[in-house]
């Protein structure tokens, strides 16, 4: 009998699971994929695709002893920064199966994302695939699920308006900039935090034709990888009072409970740009900049909660859009396993419906139909047929359980022979 590939899984940190201060450390460079891909393949992986962004640093991989990969991985990820595995281990995730699938599906979905439907994460999962597979660690497994991960993705973008909701925000953030200033040409703009929405509207207002941008964040690595995607400058925290001599927008998205922006540093800073006005928005819960702030007549403040107001058609029925989209990822991930469970268990259901039909001739000898001998054996393989797919659906298809079948229904090769 077949012996079904280990199972698929998704091991990993994101902004739920992992302490920002550990979770920095723990991105990776595409300089840094080609070694930390070897390192994997060494630690058992035999195919991966690593997904590092500002919220999530994950495998997706499979291994050749599922139990032992998530302690693998919280090594390797570990290695680069002089992590200790024993403490990133309790941080990790795990999904295994269908879960896994079920997981990869939703995030290129935009559904585990902080900000749900922002369609950003899908070009970041396509360029992770692209490098890893392009360094050759993906294989059939990885390819076929990633497949149907972006069919599902496009369905979900196509068929609902998930994605309405963030990009209605980032477009009203646009709208209320060019009020202030009209054309965005020669403006500067910072990003403070490397949150999803504020690197959505950062894009939007990159687009919208922005001169120059630059991201600060409390951990410069990470500020880097955002910064990438404007072709912007970058830097820790401790360039913010610069940096607001230079920026006409502001967005905000640090949410640390403390002000980041007070009045007092408008109002020196106004002061040195012979008061050219700010357009401040603080995406920040609880808010970062000091509601003073307001109060100064060249500083136009605006929250989250004005954009949504002035976003708001629509905006009642985007929840009920998440859930047609979620409900289409379960559909996905069902039809998914099911045609991949069928195939993983496919030899192994016509081996054993061979063998019991050959079993009820034998017993019956001549005098059964073999048109009749073929139904009783599909009656009496159909529960057991059942099973294996089930198994095959939840990767515990192996080899043990195999044998033990092939030995209940005596079927040759079951103790250590030939098995193909």
């Amino acid at each position: 009998m077949t012996v079904a590939p280990p199972p698929l899984q998704v091991i990993g940190v994101d902004h739920r699971t992992c302490p920002d201060g550990v979770r920095e450390k723990l991105f990776v460079d595409d300089s840094e994929m080609p070694a930390m891909l070897e390192a994997l393949k060494a630690a058992g992986a035999e195919e991966a695709i690593v997904l590092s962004t500002c919220n999530r640093v994950e495998v997706i991989g499979r291994f050749e002893n599922p139990k032992v990969s998530p302690d693998a991985v919280a090594v390797e990820l570990g290695r680069p920064v002089d992590l200790d595995g024993s403490i990133l281990r309790p941080l990790l995730y795990a999904h295994d199966c269908s879960e896994a699938v079920r997981h990869i599906f939703r995030v290129a979905c935009a559904l585990d994302s902080q900000v749900v439907g922002e369609p950003q994460v899908l070009g970041q999962v396509r360029a992770a695939h692209r490098l890893c597979r392009d360094l050759g660690g993906t294989g059939p497994v990885i390819e076929e699920t990633m497949r149907a991960a972006y069919a599902v993705a496009k369905r979900v973008r196509t068929e609902t308006r998930i994605g309405e909701g963030p990009v209605s925000v980032a477009a009203a953030a646009v709208a209320r900039v060019r009020d202030l200033f009209g054309d965005l040409d020669g403006r500067n703009g910072l990003l403070a935090g490397t949150g999803e929405l504020g690197l959505l509207i950062a894009e939007h207002m990159a687009a919208a034709g922005m001169d120059g941008m630059e991201v600060l964040d409390r951990f410069p690595r990470r500020a880097a990888l955002a910064a990438r995607e404007f072709d912007a400058h970058h830097g820790g925290l401790d360039r913010l009072g610069a940096a607001l001599d230079r920026a006409d927008v502001v967005v905000t998205t640090l949410g640390e409970g403390r002000y980041l922006i007070t009045a007092d540093m408008i109002e020196t800073a106004l002061r040195r740009r012979r008061r050219r006005p700010f357009f401040l928005l603080d995406l920040s819960v609880p808010g970062d900049v000091e509601p003073a702030v307001h109060r100064l007549d060249e500083a136009f403040v605006y929250d989250i909660g004005d954009l949504e107001a002035i976003s708001r058609a629509g905006m009642a029925d985007r929840a009920g859009e998440a859930a047609r989209a979620e409900m289409m990822v379960e559909q996905a991930v069902l039809d998914f396993t099911r045609e991949r469970s069928g195939r993983d268990a496919a030899p192994d259901i016509a081996a054993l419906r061979s063998h019991i039909e050959g079993a009820v001739a034998d017993a019956a000898g001549a005098d059964v139909d073999a048109e009749l001998a073929r139904r009783i054996a599909a009656r009496l393989s159909h529960a057991p047929s059942v099973v294996l797919r089930e198994l095959a659906a939840d990767g515990r298809l192996d080899r043990q359980t195999k044998d033990l079948v092939a030995r209940l229904f005596g079927i040759p090769g079951s103790n250590g022979g030939d098995e193909t």
